[in-house]
């Protein structure tokens, strides 16, 4: 049984190209059941043609090929999804795979190379181009700094605030007389505070110091 895809994007002429790709060149492997310019019908025909592969376009005036997908993947049989696009928004990749995606093509390769991969989904194999790949690696490089500031501000913001406030303080470099002084407690309680922040992070001073700079918190009035 050949493998029943869709093909949808906004450009008649895109659709119609990649028709006769996937028809021409799969020597019977494939067969093109519906090709739709736009996400809502594309998520109609779905419904009443049952595809086993959707080729769908992000960019599309009235649903996204993002929202598209999500509702395919909650169809009671969902398709395979693949992304036909030239990866242009950053963010592309990482948003699509949440939203349920499971391979890429662009609309620039290679006859053969769509054709492996569309075959290649269907064995439940993520088909992700070199260029999908690249764009994903560097989207979580670039969301890493975020991730580690966020981590860091609500582990800070986990401590009672009188102890969230000597780890600041002793931050700027601070000693426990000095906090004291500062925030108008004996040096001995001071130096608790910093103690028990230090047990509930399990960080020593150092560690908490660094900590803070990850945090990177805005300026304090």
């Amino acid at each position: 049984m050949p493998v029943l895809v869709s093909v949808v994007d906004d450009d008649p002429m895109i659709c119609q190209a990649m028709s006769l790709i996937l028809t021409d060149y799969s020597e019977g492997r494939i067969k093109v059941i519906s090709t739709s310019t736009s996400g809502a019908d594309a998520v109609l025909r779905a419904q009443r043609e049952h595809p086993d592969v959707v080729l769908m376009d992000i960019a599309m005036p009235d649903m996204d090929g993002i929202e598209a997908t999500r509702r395919l993947r909650a169809l009671p049989h969902p398709p395979h999804v693949m992304i036909l696009t030239s990866l242009s928004p950053s963010n592309t990749v990482e948003r699509a795979v949440e939203a349920g995606v499971e391979g890429f093509v662009s609309k620039t390769d290679a006859p053969g190379e769509i054709i492996r991969r569309v075959l290649g989904v269907c064995e439940e194999t993520p088909q992700f181009n070199a260029a999908s790949q690249r764009q994903l690696i560097g989207d979580l490089h670039a969301q890493r700094p975020v991730s580690r500031r966020d981590e860091a501000r609500a582990l800070l913001d986990s401590l009672p605030e009188r102890e969230r406030e000597t780890v600041l303080l002793a931050a700027e470099g601070l000693t426990n007389a000095q906090i004291a002084e500062r925030m108008f407690i004996s040096e001995r309680t001071a130096k608790a505070h910093l103690s028990s922040a230090a047990d509930k992070l399990a960080m020593g001073r150092v560690q908490m110091a660094r900590l803070v700079e990850r945090a990177d918190l805005p300026p304090r009035p």
